[in-house]
């Protein structure tokens, strides 16, 4: 059975205009791509390359020039569709007077939600990102990390369908990237759709099933990151346990087999991982667990874990 596109656009098309409706910049020329329920998708491209005016489109922000986008079957503009999305932008815009407890309670509120629903979801999502010690604090006062939990909870206070992310890791430290990234892993898992922009291509290969690649605002690449990065002419054998001498003599033996040079070298953990386990020694990564209500209203993703599986 073919899984539901939650995105799909045709032709997609995105001219700005100066005063006198001249034509100055086409941002966006005519993207063709989808994104399926329950996966996470990743956007990537230097600046100027039309992700930002793209995720703009998606959310209703912007009409397109030209062509068609279908967000969760209906057009961006549909309020009902708003409704299903959760967004978290670039720049996490919180009111600097108010504490998370605050905050959390005022999106529920934008959703019309019941005071006592609002009330347990805003307790579940701050615990989900460990900031239960720190609910009653004014958000001017965190750190850009801390803030940037309190903009993932309030794009999840809705338990979107959609979650839209734009530089989810952008300014974090290390072990804040990667509890972003276990978050969208988790998300993921509980089958909320996800689509992302990073500039931190590490980050997008680390969890992303897929990736669309822009640039000058058409598509230039898309497909499974396994699929893109594949080598077709190499082939690689990673045996565990071998003495040095019976490494040269199995290296002599495919070479005389193979006909051709055989390049030798030794598995590495990345350097993210290192770091990681260099300094979160004394418990400082933690683990996320799903807030209640998101396992409640969220199906379960089935398949393999995807590029998150390697997390």
């Amino acid at each position: 059975m073919e899984v539901e596109k939650v995105i799909e656009t045709r032709g997609l098309r995105k001219t700005f205009r100066d005063f006198w409706r001249r034509p100055t910049v086409e941002a966006v020329k005519g993207l063709d791509f989808s994104v399926r329920q329950g996966e996470v998708f990743g956007m990537l491209g230097p600046n100027g390359s039309g992700k930002s005016t793209t995720l703009k489109m998606l959310l209703g922000l912007l009409h397109p020039t030209k062509g068609e986008i279908r967000v969760l079957g209906a057009a961006p503009s549909d309020t009902r569709v708003k409704a299903r999305i959760g967004y978290l932008p670039e720049v996490s815009h919180l009111h600097p007077f108010l504490t998370p407890r605050e905050t959390l309670m005022y999106y529920a509120s934008l959703f019309g939600m019941a005071h006592g629903e609002a009330v347990r979801r805003t307790a579940e999502l701050l615990s989900m990102v460990d900031l239960t010690q720190a609910a009653d604090r004014a958000v001017g006062r965190f750190s850009k990390g801390m803030a940037r939990r309190v903009g993932l909870a309030q794009a999840l206070v809705n338990a979107p369908e959609l979650l839209i992310l734009d530089e989810p890791t952008s300014g974090l430290d290390p072990i804040g990237c990667r509890e972003v990234k276990d978050l969208v892993c988790l998300l993921a898992k509980s089958g909320v759709t996800v689509l992302m922009t990073s500039h931190l291509l590490s980050d997008v290969e680390d969890v992303c099933d897929r990736v669309a690649i822009l640039d000058r605002g058409a598509l230039r690449a898309e497909g499974k990151i396994a699929d893109l990065l594949r080598k077709p002419e190499a082939v690689r054998f990673l045996i565990e346990g071998l003495s040095s001498e019976a490494v040269a003599a199995l290296r002599s033996e495919i070479e005389e087999r193979a006909g051709c040079r055989v390049q030798l070298d030794y598995p590495a953990m990345s350097l993210e991982s290192f770091f990681l386990q260099v300094v979160a020694q004394d418990g400082r990564l933690r683990t996320f667990e799903m807030a209640p209500f998101l396992r409640a209203t969220q199906g379960t993703r089935e398949g393999e874990g995807g590029a998150c599986s390697k997390l």
